[in-house]
């Protein structure tokens, strides 16, 4: 796989731009996170990419940083998010206000970015869930007012499963009466969420 590139900016135009690497021009499609941080074509460039192939095109991504990848690389694992849309929303947001979405569960800012309904939203809160903490995006320390810093308080997966399942429009009570009827032990907070509904549709 081409996990890097580096090379003269022939060309840009987004979301598409091309390197030219030893008289090789490479064709790639780039989120505008990553357009605002290119140089004027003719300069050097380097960016980290990733390779999607299919039976009727291979299509390179690039990423001028890594943490804007690795977000790619998980939204396009979620279901019904293919690789343009993740490039829709990386353009809509830094990778730190998506995480803040995530984990606040926040569907209002999500709905915004083009592409992305209701629905999407949701999906993306339940399956990045346990993701985001993966990627780095859940704060390290808190700050308080008088400048202490404090370890920021780990959810638990119970927690995690409950604000999701508050975010899909259960009532807090009846999600929480949910996930405690469930034998959640060693569980990540989307199985819980996914046996919860589960059971609540055979009641």
């Amino acid at each position: 796989m081409i996990g890097r590139l580096r090379g003269l900016l022939a060309w840009k135009q987004p979301p598409y731009l091309m390197i030219d690497a030893h008289g090789v021009g490479y064709e790639l499609e780039a989120s505008l996170t990553t357009f605002q941080t290119l140089p004027e074509v003719g300069a050097e460039v380097t960016l980290l990419t990733h390779l999607t192939v299919r039976e009727d095109a291979h299509t390179l991504y690039g990423f001028a940083d890594p943490a804007e990848r690795s977000l790619f690389r998980s939204l396009i694992r979620v279901t019904g998010v293919g690789p343009r849309l993740a490039l829709l929303i990386l353009s809509g947001m830094s990778v730190e206000l998506f995480g803040r979405c995530v984990r606040e569960s926040d569907t209002v800012s999500l709905t915004r970015l083009p592409g992305v309904g209701k629905k999407t939203a949701e999906r993306l809160i339940i399956e990045m869930r346990d993701r985001v903490g993966e990627l780095g995006l859940y704060p390290a320390a808190v700050v308080l007012s008088s400048g202490e810093r404090v370890a920021a308080p780990e959810a638990s997966p119970v927690d995690d499963a409950i604000s999701a399942l508050v975010a899909l429009g259960y009532k807090l009570p009846d999600a929480s009466r949910m996930v405690q009827s469930l034998e959640t032990a060693g569980l990540t907070s989307e199985a819980i969420i996914r046996q919860a509904l589960q059971a609540s549709v055979h009641r």
